[in-house]
């Protein structure tokens, strides 16, 4: 399973405690994220992480890339839906792609859990 973790600015501490409480199960997946992120969840845990280039250098797009391509199976992108800056990836293209695709994406910490839980779930 490849996951991708992103994550506004405002919400970069969310991903990093959801990461930590699932870390068992994350290390059992192969997981990219835009670079900052990575970076900073890499430093809280021990997970690998595949590194993209950061939101505001394409990482996302990088991400979308992946999507299209069908070698990743779920977006957990830890959107601000009230102060997100211009700089910051924007999650209506990965939506886009995602559905174009059918690929689920979270966008907040409840349907994260459903998503990994329930890609764990159709893996056994």
């Amino acid at each position: 399973m490849r996951l991708a973790l992103i994550a506004h600015d405002e919400k970069k501490d969310d991903l990093i405690e959801f990461a930590q409480e699932y870390e068992d199960w994350l290390a059992d997946a192969e997981l990219m994220a835009t670079g900052t992120t990575g970076k900073r969840l890499m430093e809280a845990t021990d997970l690998d992480i595949e590194r993209k280039e950061s939101g505001p250098l394409g990482g996302d797009m990088q991400i979308g890339g992946e999507i299209a391509e069908k070698t990743c199976d779920g977006v957990i992108f830890m959107r601000d839906p009230l102060t997100a800056q211009p700089h910051e990836p924007d999650v209506s293209a990965l939506l886009r792609i995602c559905d174009v695709h059918d690929i689920p994406l979270a966008t907040n910490l409840a349907s994260a859990r459903f998503l990994l839980e329930g890609l764990f779930d159709a893996a056994e």
